[in-house]
């Protein structure tokens, strides 16, 4: 059913400067405007999302999903229990098991008369147009492809000839089933976001959440579903099914008895997955705000009246009294950020950043810049860990190894144990300035209270803290199978990926 699409755009770095044949994709084409679905109160979804919030009716109702096969198994649920609309919005997709069991779930909902509508931003995206083109094409389905790069000709330079645009990418993810219940966090559509992957994973987070938000998640979803920038995939690729049809569904087919059926089982029938049919799971209750930047954002010179979700968390963080506890894959503050930082810790304000290592980063380039910032931090009193490459080892029950090594993509904060962030938002220039992001707030003293308590509880046994030694120079310290360790250098990480962070140091900060 999915083929991967080649969309290496670093090779354009190699080509001759004939940037003036490239092409562009029009956003002057039909294009059918809908919204979401209200008319959902009577669904079997609805009833769930009524009793999970009875206790609180008038407040939403949350759970945090930070297991992947939770998060993988909650998606696939709500597609089986869905009754009349599937929206789902991510930054990318990938032709892998994820990828393939998630497509062929949201098919027989179609198939059972659930209209689905599936939006994904271009670039990083890998399911190939003939893959999209087929699911496109089943009845209730339509795709649409948040600001693409053209396909005619190399897309390598399409992708360089209409820079300015084509790196401005939608990085927002949702999923929306029924407009009763919503899945909000950092997760893309990938094995490796769901314990799929025996190689690694990348540890994150999402929000499973029910009540009056979820219509604001909805809303958001239409407001990026009826920009312009959201094109028709018909619009794309002209050849229906790349001519392949019969020979894609017999692919998907055996993909799925092979090892679809086991991943779909697997993922349903965890024990947060079966309390939640048992209806014994509590949800945490909180007032909440959905923000979200403006999709106007990618056609827009960068300032500050469009860093919505930017904005509004630099504004929370400013607002804290006494603690705050933050997870980011990136971490590049820039002047501003530590400014901010830095009168957050002269008024006494606790700081416990959580990112990730050279080791862990699956951007090096990112982790050059940042590298430049830990020293400053460090100064000025915030406790800053770094990611342990092998911290997330999982032993079998026969003794063998599950899972070799992780990468943190968590994105989200506790501020003063009851202000809740999480969302898609990395604290970094790409986030902030370039891309669009959302962002959950919660005001939930017991969520804030447990993931605080649990993070600062957890933090030590999977990441390094840094210090300064008396002479100025950065170590990084942890407790491995009981002893006190003590690193001068990257750790964890190999000489070539020593050298290749120091090599992308000249790497333009304002892009990372």
């Amino acid at each position: 059913m999915f083929f991967l699409r080649s969309k290496n755009i670093f090779v354009t770095f190699l080509l001759p400067l004939t940037l003036g044949a490239c092409a562009t994709v029009s956003l002057d084409h039909p294009r059918t405007p809908s919204t979401v679905i209200t008319d959902t109160e009577q669904t079997s979804l609805a009833r769930y999302s009524d009793a999970w919030r009875a206790e609180q009716p008038g407040h939403d109702a949350f759970y945090p999903l930070s297991e992947g096969l939770d998060a993988f198994g909650s998606r696939l649920s709500l597609i089986d229990h869905a009754e009349v609309s599937i929206d789902a919005q991510y930054f990318l997709m990938k032709p892998d098991d994820a990828g393939l069991v998630l497509a062929t779930k949201l098919v027989e909902a179609a198939e059972r008369g659930v209209r689905v509508r599936l939006l994904l931003d271009d670039v990083f995206t890998t399911v190939d147009d003939g893959g999209l083109a087929l699911l496109n094409e089943i009845p209730n389905v339509e795709v649409r492809i948040f600001n693409p790069v053209s396909r005619q000709g190399l897309y390598a330079l399409n992708y360089a000839g209409n820079f300015k645009l084509a790196n401005r990418r939608m990085h927002n993810k949702a999923f929306i089933a029924d407009n009763q219940i919503a899945i909000i966090g950092g997760r893309n559509i990938a094995v490796e976001y769901f314990q799929l992957e025996a190689s690694g994973e990348f540890v994150d987070f999402d929000m499973l959440s029910a009540g009056p938000i979820v219509q604001a998640v909805s809303n958001s979803f239409d407001r990026y579903w009826n920009h312009e920038l959201a094109v028709p995939l018909e619009v794309l690729t002209a050849a229906k099914y790349d001519g392949k049809r019969d020979e894609r569904i017999a692919f998907a087919q055996r993909r799925m008895a092979d090892a679809g059926d086991s991943i779909y089982a697997q993922a349903i029938n965890t024990e947060l997955m079966r309390r939640f049919y048992a209806g014994a799971v509590r949800p945490y209750f909180a007032k909440s705000e959905l923000v979200v930047d403006d999709p106007q954002k990618l056609l827009s010179k960068i300032a500050d009246e469009h860093k919505i979700v930017a904005g509004q968390i630099a504004a929370a963080l400013a607002s804290a009294q006494s603690e705050v506890v933050i997870f980011t894959p990136y971490l590049i503050p820039r002047q501003s950020g530590l400014d901010l930082l830095r009168s957050m810790r002269q008024r006494g304000v606790r700081i416990v950043i959580v990112t990730n290592s050279l080791a862990t980063n699956n951007h090096t380039a990112v982790h050059s810049a940042y590298a430049s910032y830990r020293k400053p931090l460090l100064e000025m009193g915030v406790e800053l860990w770094e990611a342990r490459a092998d911290a997330a080892k999982i032993e079998a029950e026969d003794g063998g190894t599950m899972l070799d090594q992780l990468t943190l993509h968590a994105k989200g904060m506790v501020i003063d144990r009851r202000l809740v962030i999480a969302g898609s938002l990395n604290l970094d220039p790409r986030s902030i300035d370039i891309n669009s992001e959302l962002a959950l707030f919660l005001d939930s003293p017991e969520l804030g209270e447990r993931m605080a308590g649990n993070s600062l509880e957890t933090i030590p046994s999977g990441a390094y803290r840094l210090e300064l030694d008396d002479r100025g120079r950065i170590t990084w310290h942890a407790t491995i199978d009981g002893e006190q360790v003590v690193e001068t250098s990257e750790p964890q990480a190999s000489w070539w990926r020593r050298v290749s962070a120091w090599f992308q140091k000249i790497a333009p900060e304002d892009q990372l």
